[in-house]
């Protein structure tokens, strides 16, 4: 028998709701009690996730990462030694020394970290509060490090054929590092005046770049910070006099950027860690209990509501809702999503959005069964005349949701770590609520109408 585009979908959603059940189930599961007179004792080990496509590495553990308000964490004081700086080029260091550390933390793969500057007396501090970590030494240790910068030569490997040109296996040192790096500083180009990165190079700099720029015409030169390259220019000519000019059609925001790592490892600034201190959760068990008691309370509500109204209709759209919020919690593992206080309502807002949906839909159906549409063709105009209003509501409020969480880091727009976890998950819970909504509740609705047309048909 031909399968149907309606069983492809039923089962399509089946496969996602075992996937997301299995993400959503805790590392360990243990039982302990009697059945049948017997004592059982059992646990279930969720296995690690071990998987590659192709060069990509997607293993990783599945865990739920929360913030400092639920989990707690660790919180970092570290004192920028300064004594060797220019009291000129002391704020541009400290800016330079926060945008490494903070790169660190994120390549350490803490979500909503707080990285910030501080000055106590005469001594400039930097501040980083890492939420949920367990390794403390080792996150100590990755931030407390003086940046690094180095000049290399990329190592490509030929390509096989005459159209592939290569792959970049490694750098080749040089010898060029940031100790011989003067500053680095955004200009503009002479000819068309797009913004560009001007460095200097100090006396111990200058004829190492003029030997390697004159042995490497229209040959790449990576500039590597913490062994991470940061930019690749091209040679174009042999450099002598110590300064050169980084080009490559940068934005502002892009040549400032480049220039404020560079500085990172041409101005290295030795750091001292002052204190190192455990940050309880801020909530407590007791707050977090009752949290997560009145959520369970009014998403029953909720689903009671829809039940009591809307009949069957509101018993499917109940389930796409519980399936919703398995869907939800499957992709903050997977991302993962830092869980905090703001974060946990964005959520809650993204289910009344979920809820809003299935309302606009089920009204719809109302008005075309009013105008006397068979059951089946009413629900099938109420999804696609709603689906205008859906869309337009979502839209709106996933952009407002973007520009809160200001993915590009514009200064001009919010930066808080806190807003940006309520804006993370309230645009997730948006996307995976219309494709529960329209894709999970829809077909669901189909099969209870094919079976309820089966019915009829066999009496």
């Amino acid at each position: 028998m031909k399968i149907g585009k309606l069983e492809k979908s039923i089962f399509s959603i089946f496969v996602l709701v075992v996937i997301s059940l299995y993400i959503v189930l805790p590392a360990k599961i243990f039982f302990s009690g009697k059945v049948l007179g017997k004592d059982l004792n059992l646990s279930f080990n969720r296995p690690y996730l071990d998987l590659k496509i192709g060069s990509i590495d997607l293993s990783k553990e599945i865990e739920l990462k929360q913030g400092l308000d639920i989990k707690g964490g660790v919180q970092v004081t570290l004192k920028a030694d300064m004594s060797k700086i220019d009291s000129a080029n002391q704020q541009n260091a400290l800016e330079s020394l926060k945008n490494v550390v903070a790169r660190r933390v994120d390549m350490f793969g803490v979500s909503e970290a707080t990285v910030k500057t501080a000055l106590s007396g005469t001594e400039q501090r930097v501040i980083v509060e890492l939420p949920g970590v367990t390794d403390t030494m080792q996150a100590v240790t990755l931030i407390g490090e003086t940046a690094s910068l180095e000049f290399a030569l990329p190592v490509i490997t030929p390509g096989k054929t005459a159209t592939d040109a290569g792959t970049l296996t490694g750098f080749e040192p040089t010898g060029l590092t940031g100790a011989d790096l003067q500053l680095a500083q955004v200009t503009f180009e002479t000819d068309n005046r797009l913004p560009a990165v001007a460095i200097t190079f100090k006396e111990s700099g200058r004829e190492k770049f003029a030997k390697l720029t004159k042995e490497n015409i229209q040959k790449p030169i990576a500039i590597l910070l913490d062994g991470q390259p940061i930019t690749m220019p091209v040679v174009q000519a042999e450099i002598t006099g110590g300064q050169a000019q980084i080009t490559g059609n940068f934005t502002p925001d892009e040549a400032k950027a480049l220039s404020v790592q560079l500085n990172a490892g041409a101005l290295p600034v030795p750091v001292e860690i002052i204190s190192q201190k455990n940050i309880p959760a801020t909530l407590g068990a007791e707050s977090i209990r009752k949290s997560v008691i009145a959520g369970i309370i009014g998403l029953s509500m909720v689903m009671l509501f829809m039940s009591l109204y809307y009949g069957k209709l509101g018993l499917v759209a109940s389930l796409s809702l519980l399936l919703y919020g398995v869907f939800t919690l499957a992709v903050y593992k997977i991302i993962p999503v830092v869980l905090s206080l703001p974060g946990i309502a964005g959520f809650i807002l993204s289910v009344g959005m979920a809820v809003d949906s299935n309302i606009l839909i089920f009204e719809r159906y109302k008005e075309e069964i009013r105008e006397g549409r068979p059951w089946h063709l009413a629900m099938e105009l109420a999804f696609g005349r709603a689906w205008d209003s859906i869309k337009d509501a979502n839209t709106a409020t996933i952009i407002t949701g973007l520009i809160l969480f200001n993915p590009f880091d514009w200064n001009f727009l919010n930066t808080s770590g806190a807003v940006r976890g309520f804006a993370l998950t309230l645009v997730i819970g948006i996307l995976i609520s219309l494709f529960t909504g329209i894709y999970v509740t829809r077909n669901l609705l189909r099969l209870l109408i094919s079976q309820k047309a089966l019915r009829n048909k066999s009496l």
